[in-house]
């Protein structure tokens, strides 16, 4: 799996979980909406790490709670 696609599954992981919706998720991080949008359906290669940052910082996680998944199965993860 690529990364980009990685991110944006747990980044939908988690909007469920807490049961927030994408949009609401892009007003907290000061996101546009099509942003947000973009990187879910994975139009960037990879997200940069500030977008990244908020998105895991306004889902109430931890770096290492958000990375903490099966998704992120670096043996696996296609980092190029």
């Amino acid at each position: 799996m690529k990364l980009n696609k990685a991110f944006a599954t747990r980044v939908r992981e988690l909007l469920k979980e807490k049961n927030m919706t994408q949009y609401k998720l892009a007003q907290l991080t000061g996101l546009y909406h099509s942003t947000m949008t973009d990187i879910l359906n994975c139009k960037y290669q990879t997200p940069n790490f500030k977008n990244m940052s908020l998105i895991i910082k306004e889902l109430g996680v931890s770096y290492i709670e958000f990375f903490d998944s099966p998704v992120f199965d670096f043996d696996n993860l296609e980092l190029d």
